[in-house]
């Protein structure tokens, strides 16, 4: 909000012929207090996407530059003009604007495309037709050992065995910057369309890795196909909805309520019957939510979301 704030005020100034310039910087080399925490990784998945640190030289230079250029907006920046169009190897899919910015990489024919790290509309249809050829077992397996790859190239590791099917995102090292940067590997790799809280939705190898051969493999029906890529959008909003619950100060009145509009959404998805955790019908997942406790109301909230 900051920045966009500098932004505004910058053109601002200008309509009014005034002076001001807003810098959107690049990574400095000098560590400073936003960057002193970034580890190797982060440094390593910032290269990977186009941006080389500024040394202190360079970086003044475009300082005086900025100020001499004449412009309101300007980014100053060491960009990677091969990473930011994802031509090498392991190279991460990069934002459009970025790669606009870096123009094409030295070497590349002025009429030929340039071409991002994994096809997209194709890879799709090309990935699922590999993988229609295999047995289920083998489509898990496959499957698991792209997500496994992918989740350790983010994070700097340079053996895939880094990362076990079994274990969470979060344990492994995954935070808000590089699970985002998996769903775009992944999205890139697999031509799907997939939601920024893919890695929340399906927080380990194993559960992701099984989502996306339900998304990509049709086992006949394509129905079962678009069900599996409509799930998605509604976890996302699901998730949303837990962040919300945990910032509500509710009264006893608003509670029931709540519940008995959980309890009819639980009842829709498990086909009209909610269930408990055992898998024994109860009528309803809130059955004397009128007695409960706070702390028992939430975690039965938690429990059936």
């Amino acid at each position: 909000a900051a920045n966009a704030f500098c932004d505004a005020l910058a053109v601002h100034r200008r309509s009014l012929g005034l002076p001001g310039v807003s810098v959107g910087w690049g990574l400095w080399a000098e560590a400073s207090g936003m960057s002193g925490g970034l580890g190797e990784t982060d440094l390593a998945r910032m290269e990977r996407t186009g941006f080389k640190p500024l040394t202190t030289e360079h970086g003044l230079a475009l300082f005086d530059a900025a100020i001499a250029h004449g412009g309101s907006g300007l980014l100053a920046a060491a960009i990677d003009p091969r990473a930011a169009v994802g031509t090498g190897p392991g190279d991460a899919p990069v934002a459009a604007l970025l790669r606009t910015l870096a123009g094409r990489p030295t070497g590349t024919p002025s009429g030929a495309p340039v071409r991002r790290t994994a096809a997209s509309g194709q890879a799709s249809a090309d990935l699922a037709d590999r993988l229609a050829a295999l047995p289920p077992d083998e489509q898990g397996r496959a499957l698991l050992e792209l997500v496994r790859t992918h989740a350790a190239s983010v994070l700097g590791h340079a053996d895939v065995s880094a990362v076990q099917g079994d274990v969470p995102f979060k344990e492994l090292g995954f935070d808000s910057l590089t699970v985002v940067e998996l769903r775009n590997r992944l999205a890139a790799a697999t031509g799907l369309r997939l939601p920024a809280s893919l890695a929340f939705d399906y927080p380990e190898a194993g559960a992701l890795a099984e989502h996306l051969r339900r998304r990509l493999v049709t086992d006949g029906d394509p129905a079962q196909k678009a069900a599996a890529g409509a799930v998605d959008p509604l976890l996302h909003e699901l998730g949303r909805i837990e962040s919300g619950l945990t910032a509500l100060d509710l009264d006893d009145e608003a509670r029931g309520r709540l519940a008995r509009r959980l309890t009819s959404l639980l009842s829709a998805v498990n086909g009209g019957n909610a269930e408990t955790e055992t898998g024994a019908s109860t009528g309803t997942a809130f059955d004397g939510v009128e007695s409960a406790t706070d702390d028992e109301i939430f975690e039965l909230i938690d429990r059936e979301l």
